[in-house]
This record gives C-alpha cells, structure tokens and sequence, in this order.
C-alpha cells in the first residue's frame, strides 16, 4: 500500500509517498497547484504498484481543487481535520516545521488509520456556491457593524441621536435603511431646526415622498424636537457635509451587497430538497436558513446525528482520571464556527418569540427553569436543534428516495 502524504500551500503542495514500517517511495516533492502537473502527479501515483490512497489536511480551500482533479482521475483521495493530523506523532521533543516534515507525518498518519480513511468526494456546485454565498454575507455583515458604529460616533458631532429617530427595518428590495437615508438628506441638526417646524414638515414629506417612505406629520415634529437644542461639534459646512455623506455612502453601499446577497441565499436554498424542511423550523428565517443549510452541506454524509453535533463542535467529551470524573463538561469548539454562530442566532431568535408550541423552546425554558448558566443552555439548545435537525431532514429525503425508486 502507498500512503501519499500532501502538505497544502498557496500556489504549491508538498508530497511525500510512504509504505509500511517507514519505507519511503519516493522523496519529499513539490508540485504547482496547475493542471499540467497535477495531472501529471495523478498519472504517477495511478503508476504505482498496489493500493495507493492520498492523504491532506482539510485546511481552508487551498486542497479543493487537489482533491478534485485527483478524484476526477479515480484515485482515493482523504480529506483530515488539521487538528488530528497536528495531534499525530507528536513523540519527538524537536519541533521540526517544515513542508517536507508534515508531508512525511500525513503519510505516516495515513498508513497508521489506513483501514478508517474515509473518502473525500466534492460538493454539488449549488451547495458550494451557498456556502460561498453565506461566509461573504457573515464577512459584510461583520463590515456593516464596524461602519454603523463608526458613522454614529461621526453623527454624535453633528446631529446626536439620528440613528434613534427610526425604527423600521432595512428594505428588502435594496437594503436601504431609513435612518440613513434621512442623514443623508438631514446630515446636521441644524437642517432641521434653522428654519420653523412648519417649514421642515414640508421639507420632510416632500423628501419621504422622493425616497420612497411614508409621511407622518407626527413623526415630522418629532424629528424637529429632537434636533432643536444640541451643541454640535463640527460645524454646518461643506466640509462637515461631505464628509458624513461619505459615510454613509459607504454604509449604504454595504447594506445593498448585503441585501444582494441574501436574496441570492434564499433562490439558492430553493433549489436544494431539504429547503421545505429546514424552512419550517421556527427561528429559521430566510437569511438562517440558508445559512444553516451552506453550513451543514449533505446531511447524508453524516452517519448518525451525534456525527453531525461533533461536526459543529458541540459535544461535550467525558473528562475523567482515576476517581475524579467532571460534573462540569465544556464543549469542545472543534468543529465550525460558522454553524455554532448561526445556531445561537436561531437560539436567540426562539427565545425572543417564545413560542410555547416549539419543543427546542420548551427544552431551553426548561434549562433556565433549572438556574442553568446562560451558554450552558444555549449550547444544550443549539446540539438538540441539530438532533431534530438530522432527524427531519434525513427522514424526508429518504422518503424523497423511496418515491423517485418507486
């Protein structure tokens, strides 16, 4: 048997083919991430005399396209969590690191779990451009934040307490929202109240009939109070005016990618057989729900669903020594980041609406009945989402199956 061992770099790999009781084939090589040479790598590996299965880290998505073309070509290809090849073979007290050592230690590692290798195969493209889709939607949003705080900490100097004045929710249609909106009409305090509040009324529905908002004459004079009185900083110029209009701007512009995105989410997740499911959870809207679906992929590639919690990185793993055995388990954070922020998002959402009908609520209300700590019951809510999450979904697509046969 050969085990290939490839160590994954930008632009470059690292190879190393192994065979039993440390025989090196062939010395550590490098190959360039192309098709002429990795093509050229798969026809020397399909050369080799026996069973010959390749090995790499499941790092980032640097190995996919690797994996792909050697899967193309027929060869067994294994993806590895990173943390178990970095826990393998740590028996020397060198630290050696280098792209020839980890290509020797994931061949080794493949010969040692030869039989329990599990073979890599790739993603729908649907489900990969989800999945795409989802990480630039959690990327932008974390942007968003940044310049909401950065352009209320600016209008604190010029008209303190705009980003108060409205409550609504951004438009679907384009993301914009109408605090923004408004600042970029009414960017200083006194815009509003130099001139009498009969004035700024018309002013206001004139601009709300131009924007696209709906016109309160209540909501007018509000406004006209709430701007009446402040000591502003920087003053009412041209330079103060670009400058906050830049920001939002910017702000905007985020929000319509974000809006984009979102819409592009959900006319994915329709395509895919498990959408009428995952969509009838409660706390499961139209941005979580794609979401959750990008992060979890197949769920048939799970065997069971305790696979698909260790897969999230919510199991709490037994500790125990000698008499010693912990009442107080922490989950152990090795699986995705991303899935665990989406499902405390979906826990949050539960228990703001309190639906008492909804068993992942009745099992939260009931840890915090129990005096639980805050993420203790959180993360309890988060792993039996994903049990009943496994359960639905496994159990409609084989029924989908069993249709399609008969």
């Amino acid at each position: 048997m050969n085990a290939v061992g490839i160590d994954v770099s930008k632009g470059k790999s690292t190879v190393a083919i192994m065979q039993s009781f440390g025989v090196v084939v062939q010395s550590p090589f490098e190959v360039a991430h192309t098709d002429s040479e990795l093509i050229t790598l798969a026809q020397h590996l399909k050369s080799l005399p026996g069973e010959t299965k390749v090995i790499m880290e499941y790092t980032g998505a640097y190995y996919q396209p690797i994996a792909y073309i050697l899967h193309e070509e027929g060869i067994f290809v294994s993806a590895i969590h990173a943390q178990v090849i970095h826990n393998y073979g740590n028996d020397t007290i060198r630290r050696v690191k280098t792209d020839k050592a980890d290509a020797v230690k994931i061949a080794n590692y493949g010969i040692s779990a030869w039989l329990k290798l599990r073979r890599w195969s790739p993603e729908e493209d649907t489900r990969k451009q989800l999945k795409f889709y989802s990480r630039q939607y959690s990327k932008y949003g974390k942007l968003r934040v940044m310049l909401v705080n950065n352009f209320i900490a600016l209008t604190d100097q010029t008209f303190p307490g705009v980003n108060e004045l409205f409550c609504s929710p951004p438009r679907k249609s384009d993301g914009h929202q109408k605090w923004l909106d408004f600042a970029m009409e009414f960017w200083h305090c006194e815009c509003v109240c130099g001139g009498t509040p009969a004035a700024f009324e018309k002013r206001y529905q004139k601009w709300c009939r131009k924007a696209g908002y709906n016109f309160s004459k209540e909501k007018a004079w509000d406004i006209f109070a709430s701007a009446y009185g402040h000591c502003c900083v920087l003053p009412n110029d041209a330079v103060t005016k670009l400058l906050v209009q830049q920001a939002i701007r910017q702000l905007t512009a985020v929000s319509e990618t974000i809006a984009v995105i979102a819409r592009e989410m959900k006319t994915i997740a329709e395509q895919l057989p498990e959408w009428p499911v995952v969509s009838a959870f409660y706390g499961v809207g139209e941005v979580l729900g794609p979401q959750i679906i990008a992060e979890i992929g197949d769920v048939c590639r799970f065997k069971k669903k305790g696979s698909l919690v260790c897969f999230a990185g919510l199991e709490a793993p037994p500790y125990s020594s000698g008499k010693f055995e912990s009442k107080e388990r922490t989950i152990s954070k090795q699986g995705s980041p991303h899935l665990r922020k989406t499902l405390f998002q979906v826990m949050s959402v539960i228990l703001q609406q309190k639906p008492a009908d909804d068993p992942i609520y009745q099992f939260l209300d009931r840890k915090r009945a129990e005096k639980k700590h805050y993420y203790s019951y959180m993360t309890a809510g988060c792993a039996k989402f994903l049990r009943i999450y496994y359960a639905r979904v496994k159990d409609y697509l084989d029924k989908q199956a069993a249709e399609a046969e008969s």
